[in-house]
């Protein structure tokens, strides 16, 4: 019978207590996010200041009076090329069919302010009263909103530059791309939606505005206001195809298409009712009278633009530079002093055009971090990042802004089509919700509310089915392929959220319930010796567990061999080493076996420790392979096994760390384990093993037999202090160790060798075993060259 001395407690003295914070330097990734975007602000500071009226109006007006600038040029650019000259009759009746939209959605979206006080955006009011799966079309519709409102403002910014200096006229898309870079740096620092900030732009191109107005209606007046040219080099078309006159079905098609282009003028006023708790209280009554303020001045500054460009017969150009505004603001004002109101506006357009596009940066992260928490969206999006911003949604908005603008050129008439389709879908289930939100509660003036919100609904949905059907051609397609393709992906995303969490609560209770196993046995897998492994059997020792071993499976017999010679020559025999056979280098496959066998007594419970390296660069990456993740999922389903990556970072300082934190004491002695079994679907007999050998299935204890096999694994094993080699063999009827005290190699005894045995056969740890048997090598498996060799 074996024995085995036992095993020393391990003793360790009271580490010092270093200053350690003193040597955890913080990586230069994370001092470059601090010199960039600031120190990290605190959970604590994350509060909301209350805006008054003139304030509130300044941050979620922005939107949408910015869209005055370029929503009468869209309706020209349409009805110049089919009506000519009667295009500069008919952009003002559409201009006021459109504020009569405007005011429905001013009248509908006070009923959801009143309704929903702490946020009444379509995603919010759609999934109250429509359920889930509703609020999903909603707040795609939205998203793909706020991104496009990003496009199309930038865009229009550097439109507004390039009139102003034509010098720029080249470079506009990448000015477009450098203000959505500009302002999402902003928002990742922390910019908040400070009263400052905000009310300079605004109340600026809203002077402007009145200025440009009230010049215009002066010389307007008195008749000195200028009619522009009509044939200048890059305007649109100036043609008549109006044949049959305007109540043709062509004309009427035309109409309406250029009523759908104008719709970009209506977009923003969801912007109020999604910031309700940014008011001071009562904040629902604010809200609602900032809404009507910002309805007014859009409405006025909208209609008065309309009735000047037609006036003046401002065209717009191909190119989309110098833009209507411009050319209104150039035939008012003309020369002298003039030319400085000219600057003026249109440095006011620029900076709300770009203000605009910075309320999405607001609203986007936090509706995705919505969809986020119903499990709709990944759930990146609800982590607030260094400044307590959502930085993942604003990373996001700012490349798929980018995306659109490259995919357009940067041209406005050709990101409106997409803009409007979801404005209007988000503005027809918003209002839809409404109206039944009053059927559902029946308050106080419910009828009233219902024909208020269900007319805002129609008149919604009207607009839409104008949009998609005559924008169709110019791009509308897109975004009504691109919302169901979204919604299926959404919800795909909640079913594999939902699938995890039930998994996972199902799993807490079955961990509750487990039996205890009364044995730990860990394996440490050791594909070379390096600081990673080390690290790895480092973490392994302080687990203390009743059977401690490291793994090779021999794939290189060279590799195999430089492996064991540096186990021994480092100091490692107190730290067992099993190497064994992968004849068809299945490391998965071998290592399920080898946990397999392992735990097979019921009473085990197995942890897998993995050394991983892990790489600063990307490229590093790609040079190494992953197989820690295959071995992770071979041994998912086995019971009371746990796998564990242990981390490396290479290209890293850890000398300081290293120092620290080194153990006291490597003093752990290790109990012998048991030995390793080939763990095969059938019982395979091992060919070229000589015909008088017992077979392994039939041994009897205490009787000096003659055995043979191949070497499964081969492990040195310390036994009392001193080194012993430990040799499994299988001929496929079941396996034996043969134990080699005082020895740490054998020639020829490596995994795959055929050898014959002859000793008297014991017991230990109820594996069939011989003590310092004779040995006969029989066989040995050509060894390849060594590298470098030929």
């Amino acid at each position: 019978m074996l024995t085995q001395d036992p095993p020393a407690a391990p003793t360790r003295r009271a580490p010092s207590s270093p200053n350690i914070a003193r040597h955890l330097d913080e990586p230069r990734r994370y001092r470059l996010k601090n010199k960039m975007l600031g120190a990290p602000l605190h959970t604590e500071e994350l509060q909301h200041e209350r805006l008054g009226k003139p304030t509130a109006l300044a941050v979620f007006a922005s939107d949408n009076l910015s869209s005055s600038a370029y929503a009468t040029e869209e309706i020209l650019r349409v009805l110049l090329p089919f009506f000519g000259l009667a295009a500069f009759t008919l952009v003002t009746p559409i201009t006021i069919a459109l504020l009569v939209v405007l005011g429905f959605l001013i009248l509908s979206y006070r009923q959801t302010i009143k309704a929903y006080p702490s946020a009444g955006g379509a995603y919010i009011v759609t999934r109250d009263n429509f359920g889930i799966m509703p609020a999903q079309v909603a707040g795609v519709a939205l998203l793909t909103d706020y991104i496009l409102t990003v496009s199309v403002s930038v865009a229009a910014g550097s439109d507004a530059l390039a009139s102003a200096f034509s010098s720029f006229a080249p470079f506009k898309l990448w000015i477009a791309i450098g203000f959505i870079v500009i302002i999402a740096f902003g928002n990742l620092r922390g910019v908040k939606e400070s009263g400052k900030i905000f009310a300079a732009p605004t109340y600026f191109f809203m002077l402007n505005m009145f200025v440009l107005m009230s010049v215009g209606t002066y010389r307007v007046v008195f008749g000195h206001l200028a009619q522009g040219p009509l044939d200048a080099t890059g305007m649109v078309d100036i043609g008549s195809k109006a044949n049959a006159g305007l109540l043709a079905f062509a004309s009427i098609k035309i109409l309406l298409k250029a009523f759908g282009s104008g719709g970009a003028a209506v977009t923003g006023v969801e912007a109020i009712s999604n910031g309700v708790p940014a008011f001071r209280e009562p904040a629902w009554k604010n809200a609602q009278q900032t809404l009507v303020v910002m309805g007014g001045a859009l409405g006025v500054m909208f209609l008065g633009l309309s009735l000047l460009a037609a006036r003046v017969h401002a065209v717009p150009y191909e190119k989309g530079t110098p833009t209507v505004i411009s050319q209104v603001g150039q035939y008012v004002y003309g020369g002298g002093f003039g030319k400085v109101l000219f600057y003026s506006l249109q440095a006011g357009t620029m900076l709300i055009l770009v203000l605009a596009a910075n309320t999405s940066f607001a609203d986007f992260p936090r509706l995705a971090s919505f969809h986020a928490g119903d499990n709709f969206m990944p759930r990146q999006f609800q982590v607030r990042g260094h400044r307590l911003v959502f930085s993942n949604g604003i990373i996001f908005l700012a490349g798929a802004g980018i995306v659109a603008l490259l995919g357009t050129g940067g041209e406005v008439s050709r990101l409106i089509p997409l803009y409007a389709i979801g404005v209007f879908l988000s503005f027809t289930m918003s209002q839809s919700g409404m109206a039944k939100h009053h059927i559902t509660h029946k308050e106080d003036g419910w009828k009233q509310g219902l024909f208020i919100n269900g007319m805002g609904a129609l008149l919604s949905l009207i607009v839409l089915i104008i949009i998609a059907s005559v924008k169709f051609t110019q791009g509308a397609w897109v975004i009504m392929l691109l919302v169901p393709i979204m919604v299926i992906g959404l919800v795909r995303l909640n079913k594999a959220y939902v699938a995890e969490d039930a998994e996972l609560l199902e799993d807490v209770k079955a961990a509750a319930e487990v039996k205890t196993m009364t044995r730990h046995a860990v394996i440490v897998l050791v594909d070379s010796l390096d600081a990673a492994a080390a690290r790895a059997m480092q973490y392994a020792r302080i687990l203390n567990p009743d059977d401690l071993r490291a793994v090779h499976f021999d794939l290189d017999p060279w590799k195999t061999k430089d492996l064991t010679d540096a186990w021994a020559t480092l100091g490692f025999t107190r730290f067992p080493l099993d190497i064994i056979e992968c004849p068809d280098r299945r490391i998965a496959r071998a290592t399920l076996e080898t946990v397999a066998h392992v735990a097979s007594d019921g009473q085990t419970e197995v942890s897998v420790l993995i050394p991983r390296r892990e790489y600063t660069k990307i490229w590093h990456r790609l040079l190494h392979d992953r197989s820690s993740a295959a071995i992770a999922a071979a041994l998912a389903e086995v019971p009371h096994c746990t796998v564990t990556i242990v981390p490396y970072q290479l290209g890293t300082r850890r000398a300081a760390l290293d120092k620290v934190f080194a153990p006291t004491s490597s003093d752990v002695v290790a109990h012998p384990s048991t030995a390793v079994q080939q763990v095969v679907g059938g019982r395979v007999l091992v060919q070229g093993l000589p015909e008088d050998r017992v077979r392994f299935g039939d041994l009897q204890a205490r009787q000096r037999t003659k055995v043979a096999g191949r070497v499964r694994s081969v492990r040195v094993q310390p036994w009392g202090g001193a080194p012993s080699l430990e040799v499994v063999l299988v001929d496929g009827t079941g396996s034996m160790t043969a134990v080699f005290l005082g020895r740490r190699e054998l020639v020829g005894v490596r995994p795959g060798s055929l050898v014959a045995l002859e000793g008297t056969v014991g017991r230990h740890q109820g594996v069939e075993s011989m003590l310092n048997p004779s040995i006969e090598i029989i066989s040995v498996p050509i060894m390849p060259d060594a590298p470098g060799e030929h």
